[in-house]
């Protein structure tokens, strides 16, 4: 998982197999306007090129909630957590989302990229983005630029209503990346930023893992792979249990990738 391409050094240091997240709002963050499809362009570019031919799985744009960008213009809300947010703020400003899908097209020319639309609920939804990510493919055909046409497709899910119809969603896509954080949050209907009801907060309550594993079978029965991005895919005390579960994948800061490969490697599954 990063946040920037200034974490690139530290993937490579600690010898990731790729990169899970990488959180393209950072493009979009302490700025006063909007980037430009080139700018994003060559971020993506950069990205994929020091990666090497390890795939980099790009989650489109997720401003809004905890994350303020002024020149938006976001209406304020008394919860903002469950309100204009991510892809609610892409399918609603297409012409937005249509320069960031035109830069990760093109930018795919150069390496393996993946990419993610976070905060679905719904099948239509995903619809929709596949719908405006065909259009920009239409348009670089007939500008007469490249781009990989096998480019994966995936979402994330950090819903409870995306976990629950994951069988369903699953036909739509190439894969699952699990958002643990949120997904617990709105699971357990407690704010993460609400320090005061830490006592109540539990990233291993049932019902969340009852959700990642069905999301996990329900994505295999597909034919698709499952990923885990969230803080509890470098939860070492949960490790064993995802593995058994069948994950496919598990995506953590640069920093625990050694750790966790250490205890991926200490485990005997067939015991």
């Amino acid at each position: 998982n990063i946040g920037n391409t200034e974490n690139l050094p530290q993937v490579l240091q600690n010898d990731a197999e790729g990169i899970g997240l990488f959180r393209s709002e950072f493009l979009y963050l302490g700025r006063k306007d909007y980037p430009t499809e080139e700018e994003q362009f060559e971020a993506y570019k950069k990205t994929v090129q020091t990666l090497a031919g390890k795939t980099v799985v790009i989650r489109t744009l997720d401003i809004g909630a905890d994350k303020k960008v002024d020149y938006f213009n976001l209406a304020l809300e008394e919860n903002p957590a469950m309100g204009m947010r991510a892809i609610r703020i892409c399918l609603t400003r297409p012409d937005l989302f249509k320069t960031q899908l035109r830069a990760l097209c093109r930018a795919s020319a150069f390496g393996k990229i993946a990419i993610m639309f976070p905060m679905i609920i719904s099948v239509d939804e995903v619809k929709r983005c596949k719908a405006l990510l065909q259009d920009v493919r239409a348009e670089l055909d007939e500008q007469g630029l490249t781009y990989d046409p096998h480019m994966e497709v995936g979402i994330m899910i950090e819903t409870p209503a995306a976990a629950v119809m994951s069988d369903e969603l699953a036909k739509e896509v190439d894969f699952f990346s699990i958002g643990s954080n949120d997904l617990t949050q709105y699971t357990l209907a407690i704010d993460r930023q609400q320090t005061t009801l830490d006592s109540f907060f539990d990233a291993h309550h049932p019902a969340v893992l009852r959700l990642i594993e069905q999301t996990i079978q329900n994505g295999h029965k597909a034919g698709i792979w499952v990923g885990i991005c969230g803080e509890l895919g470098a939860d070492l005390t949960l490790t064993e249990q995802f593995l058994r579960m069948g994950v496919d994948e598990l995506s953590v800061s640069p920093s625990a990738v050694l750790g966790l490969r250490e205890k991926i490697r200490s485990l005997d599954l067939t015991k």
